[in-house]
């Protein structure tokens, strides 16, 4: 029996929009998913992913490594950092929903804005950008933007209303910028929506998922 690619969430929100993604690119992977809310809420809680708060989130997504999965990938990008300590540590593949878009943005420009709607996902994709950076010989110039007017459509499940309030700011965030990403995954939606905005708008979710279906591919045969 073909064991399960492990999809590791924050927020049961996130299995619809990546189901979705699964079936477009890769209807037979067979999927397993696991939601552990309290993560994330503890690092907003706490003004960030804290040593504490990474260690269980990297125990967690090795327990769900040691289900059988030969894949995990974590879809929540406050706690990316545990993913790649808990892929060192692991015989599986646990990757980090967002490493495959920070690759992409550093090699579409230097000078790279950060959009968020929540305050600490910004450093854990700083530092993703600063290490892909590092790994391609590039000296990027990073800014941040917060949409924080934002994130309580998002608390109440209004979706549209969520990606219709980032995609409304956005353009403020572009000044001199030669590529914008957007630091959580939530935000993918507004992509689309986005109008008068000259520069690639990268997300994390279809990249993030063609680089886990290309790990499960090589790992099953």
């Amino acid at each position: 029996m073909t064991m399960p690619l492990t999809l590791f969430h924050t927020g049961d929100v996130h299995i619809a929009p990546f189901s979705r993604l699964f079936a477009e690119l890769a209807p037979e992977v067979p999927l397993r998913h696991e939601v552990r809310a309290d993560l994330l809420q503890e690092a907003q809680d706490r003004g960030g992913l804290t040593a504490e708060i990474r260690r269980r989130a990297m125990e967690a997504l090795l327990r769900a490594a040691e289900t059988g999965a030969p894949v995990v990938l974590c879809t929540c990008s406050t706690i990316g950092p545990a993913a790649e300590d808990a892929d060192a540590a692991s015989e599986a593949t646990i990757l980090r929903v967002d490493r495959p878009m920070a690759e992409r943005a550093v090699a579409s420009g230097r000078r790279i804005v950060i959009a968020a709607c929540v305050p600490t996902t910004i450093a854990p994709t700083r530092e993703l950008l600063l290490s892909a950076a590092a790994a391609a010989g590039e000296d990027p110039e990073l800014r941040e933007f917060l949409v924080p007017d934002a994130w309580p459509h998002f608390v109440r499940g209004d979706q549209e209303a969520y990606w219709k309030a980032i995609a409304a700011a956005l353009p403020g965030a572009v000044g001199d910028a030669d590529v914008m990403v957007l630091a959580q995954a939530s935000m993918a939606g507004a992509v689309a929506l986005c109008e008068g905005i000259s520069i690639p708008v990268l997300s994390s979710p279809r990249l993030g998922v063609e680089a886990a279906v290309a790990s499960y591919r090589a790992a099953v045969g």
